[in-house]
């Protein structure tokens, strides 16, 4: 128990998204997007023009910022990005790869279900061992 992050329990937690259009807009009509003083938004809208670069950008962007609980991400975004996706291991703000309308969803690249597997693989190692 005394290894446990302290998960900070302020109201204004906000969902950050980097996704395609379509994904991003229905989530805007949800409720979830923000802009602040500064005109910063909590979302990145990927499209053919966007570059690599960009992605990088708000992605770190995100991680690091105090008012953000979760990143949604889509997973064909992830894969663009995916050295930055895995190597990122906080728990606050979590990272989540969602699907979208023009790329289905694979669980074999997912980072979190990978490190779940590997978790309960070691898991099931150590429980045959007693």
């Amino acid at each position: 128990m005394a290894n446990r992050v302290q998960i900070p329990s302020n109201n204004s937690s906000l969902i950050a998204m980097i996704a395609d259009e379509d994904t991003i807009v229905g989530f805007l009509l949800a409720g979830v997007g923000n802009v602040d003083i500064r005109r910063k938004t909590n979302y990145l809208i990927v499209d053919s023009k966007t570059t690599v670069k960009q992605i990088e950008d708000a992605f770190k962007e995100f991680t690091s910022r105090e008012d953000i609980a979760i990143v949604l991400i889509s997973q064909f975004v992830a894969n663009m990005i995916r050295f930055l996706v895995d190597s990122y291991n906080k728990p606050v703000p979590a990272i989540l790869e969602i699907p979208s309308k023009d790329h289905p969803y694979d669980p074999t690249h997912d980072s979190v279900l990978s490190r779940v597997k590997y978790l309960f693989s070691n898991e099931s190692v150590a429980s045959d061992r007693r």
